[in-house]
């Protein structure tokens, strides 16, 4: 089959992304075998491909946000799983947990301490073909609902914006004020989770001719620059954007007891914070990947508010060029891989 190979981390501008024919996956007691049919393009990847994430394992295959059909499935999972060949299933960042760890079994499958990753610690979705344990992929709406091409970038970017969501603690969504800092895959979607609850949503981020302007397409009631002051105290804010010094600007835009969440695995540092910025209980966390309840939850919440996708799609051979298009902010929405069988 082929696939996208990365082998030593570097600036995606000299493409260490090698398209190559590489072995089918050998299934192992739990898996199945998926045929790529489209692979969302995350920040993560970008991370993992230039080396500000560690390499897990060397090489690896990227993409933690896939779409495919079941081709095979160990004798021992058809039926006990539930899931067939042919079913239509999703492939997302955490691809399997230990289930017996302090954190597993107190439902925190989140934080597992021997989990392992989607196309970080085992093989992605920049391929033909992946293989995932089959307890840990998500069942897919009908494509006649929402497309593979659409669905894919729900697959981590909403679901880690869903978890991000859940960690502001906003109790009663109807007239809250969100705000969100950098509105790219993850933005574009927890602003419409936001707003079907009742929320009021105040966006900073850069770019006008793309992100600010998708922002105001999806009801955004404010939009201004990244470094921006909203014009209203903020009970919560997300970041997606891994900048850690957008950090003291959104903590200023809180207001009494406000929450900040930093939705991204990687951020630059985090610059000197003043006491005053914190007082009045505001708080800052982060968010650690996600949990399969999570998903599932947010995938019954999307196909409920007719959630929609903004997309640019990239042939498999043009992943570099997707990693480099993700780096410079030149993607209004999400990247996504289309993979054919040729």
């Amino acid at each position: 089959m082929k696939a996208c190979v990365l082998h030593k981390p570097g600036p995606v501008t000299q493409r260490p992304l090698r398209l190559l024919d590489v072995p089918m996956p050998a299934l192992r007691d739990g898996e199945i075998l998926i045929k790529v049919r489209a692979c969302a393009v995350c920040r993560t990847d970008l991370h993992i491909v230039e080396g500000e994430l560690p390499q897990r394992q060397t090489p690896i295959i990227p993409g933690h946000q896939v779409v495919g059909e079941i081709v095979d499935v160990m004798e021992a999972q058809e039926g006990g799983s539930g899931i067939a060949i042919g079913e239509r299933v999703g492939v997302a960042w955490l691809n399997r947990t230990c289930g017996t760890c302090r954190f597993c079994r107190s439902g925190r499958e989140n934080l597992c301490e021997n989990a392992a990753f989607t196309g970080w610690s085992c093989n992605g979705g920049y391929a033909q073909y992946v293989a995932a344990p089959a307890e840990f992929v998500y069942r897919l709406p009908p494509a006649e609902q929402m497309s593979d091409l659409h669905i894919a970038p729900l697959l981590c970017a909403g679901i880690i914006g869903y978890r991000c969501l859940r960690l502001t603690e906003i109790a009663d969504w109807k007239g809250a004020k969100l705000g969100i800092y950098g509105f790219g895959a993850a933005g574009h979607l927890a602003i419409q989770i936001a707003r079907a609850r009742g929320a009021q949503v105040y966006v900073c981020t850069r770019d006008q001719q793309k992100h600010q302007m998708l922002a105001r397409e999806l009801g955004a009631t404010w939009v201004g620059g990244t470094m921006e002051a909203p014009p209203v105290k903020l009970d919560a804010s997300i970041i997606f954007a891994p900048a850690g010094e957008i950090v003291p600007a959104a903590l200023q835009a809180l207001d009494r007891g406000g929450r900040l969440v930093l939705g991204g695995i990687h951020m630059s540092p985090i610059p000197e914070l003043k006491y005053e910025w914190l007082y009045h209980e505001r708080l800052v966390r982060s968010v650690a990947n996600n949990t399969r309840a999570d998903g599932r939850e947010f995938l019954a919440e999307a196909a409920c508010i007719g959630l929609r996708t903004s997309v640019q799609t990239f042939a498999l051979e043009q992943a570099n060029e997707a990693l480099i298009a993700l780096k410079q902010d030149a993607i209004k929405g999400a990247a996504v891989l289309l993979i054919d069988d040729s």
